[in-house]
């Protein structure tokens, strides 16, 4: 009897142990999960902060006392500014709110609060804040002061907010429309506002002022995008197994295999099944791939295209997602 009773109680501390165990381990990763959420909000905190400063920087550093405008809702910002003498700040601040109501409306409220509070950062930092007038050359002027704008907006974004509602514009008028996409769009918009510009500002400055939206845009797809922008190549050759072993074993890249069975080129019509590999690299291993294509087979058939993301198998995350 005495050897049953010791039998129940080790188990029952053997019960106890384990469950206190388990609430441990899942009390230690519920503590995992919360640094983690924790660590990417103080991450999109700072790159929002950061952005914030860079746009501002760009705006009261070099554009405005030039009279030179960005493209987008900041551009007609900047235009009315001009035109009415309106505080630029107050301006940024009103004309955006009616896309972030429809941010809210369509992407969330996590990003219509951050949008909302980083524009309204930026306001802020535009009238209080005071930035030295860099350079008085005009070329300069609109290149770096696309550049800090460019990389004010990047950063925001990558941040999960917007420091211009442009892009969400945009949005809802290409689902609505069958003919235009997003691009279409913002391309169609910037061109009604450095038309008007040229009128109000002078050709000179609505010139100035497209070289300022490029350099802000180019600025932009580098940080959305960077150095790890994604490309899909596509290669045809006879050798395709060699080929696929040297990407999937050398370069570690997964490929996608598609079988053909007809076509037309150097070697004529043919009726044998070739098979046609399609993989996804970063732009800095694009050469590496071509490499090792041309090494095996010198008269491969390889073609490239840009894709605008990638999400799973081999390919690394950028920084920042």
């Amino acid at each position: 009897m005495r050897e049953r009773k010791k039998s129940i109680h080790f188990a029952e501390r053997l019960c106890k142990g384990l469950d206190h165990a388990l609430r441990s381990a899942n009390r230690l990763a519920i503590l995992k999960k919360l640094m983690k959420r924790f660590g990417r909000t103080l991450l999109s905190f700072g790159l929002i902060v950061a952005g914030i400063f860079s746009a501002a920087f760009g705006l009261k550093g070099f554009l405005l006392s030039s009279r030179f405008i960005d493209g987008g809702v900041t551009g007609i910002s900047m235009l009315l500014s001009d035109v009415l003498h309106a505080p630029l700040s107050i301006l940024l601040l009103v004309i955006n709110l009616p896309f972030i109501a429809i941010g809210y409306r369509h992407i969330g409220r996590a990003f219509a609060i951050k949008s909302v509070l980083s524009i309204a950062g930026l306001s802020v930092c535009l009238a209080f804040v005071k930035f030295p007038d860099v350079t008085p050359d005009k070329l300069l002027t609109a290149v770096f002061g696309g550049f800090f704008i460019g990389a004010g907006i990047g950063l925001a974004i990558r941040g999960g907010a917007v420091l211009d509602g442009t892009e969400i514009a945009a949005l809802l008028v290409s689902r609505t429309s069958s003919l235009l996409n997003v691009g279409d769009v913002i391309l169609i918009l910037n061109i009604f506002i450095f038309l008007t510009a040229a009128f109000f500002l002078g050709v000179d400055s609505a010139l100035y002022s497209i070289l300022t939206y490029a350099a802000a845009s180019r600025t932009i797809d580098f940080l959305l995008h960077g150095i790890e922008e994604y490309t899909a190549i596509t290669i045809i050759s006879t050798k395709s197994e060699e080929i696929k072993s040297a990407i999937m074993n050398r370069l570690n890249r997964g490929v996608t295999v598609f079988k053909s069975t007809a076509g037309a080129g150097s070697s004529g019509l043919t009726e044998s099944e070739r098979e046609i590999l399609y993989c996804v690299v970063t732009r800095l291993e694009i050469g590496s791939i071509k490499n090792a294509v041309t090494e095996i087979d010198p008269v491969a058939f390889i073609t490239t295209h840009a894709i605008s993301d990638v999400h799973g198998g081999l390919v690394k995350k950028p920084i920042f997602h």
